[in-house]
């Protein structure tokens, strides 16, 4: 089967960074992600999402898939992101409200 454009999941990858001190804790807290936080990214059409890091730079690399009809701009209005945000926000460098600050990754390598 050929995805078109328009059928086709998107990849979206970004970089955010942990503080010191901070990797065992931001681990146990993703593995005890809040069913309603995971049940909100599936409904915004976010699947396969993994998040990796380098620790020697706390630098967290995140790889998702968005799903082609994907919702993903309404979630930071949700309350549940909010309150994800706010637990995590001691965690990592953080926008203002408590967004992780992210930077976004260009793809430059894709093997099949």
């Amino acid at each position: 089967m050929t995805l078109t454009t328009a059928t086709a999941p998107t990849t979206r990858a970004f970089r955010m960074k942990l503080k010191p001190g901070m990797v065992e804790e931001y681990k146990r807290r993703h593995d005890e992600l809040w069913p309603d936080l995971a049940a909100a990214l599936k409904q915004a059409g976010i699947y396969d999402y993994s998040i990796f890091l380098d620790e020697e730079t706390l630098h967290l690399f995140a790889v998702l898939k968005l799903a082609p009809d994907h919702t993903t701009a309404d979630l930071p209005q949700q309350p549940v992101m909010k309150r994800w945000w706010d637990y995590m926000a001691e965690l990592m460098e953080v926008e203002p409200g408590n967004r992780p600050t992210e930077w976004p990754l260009q793809q430059v390598f894709y093997f099949a």
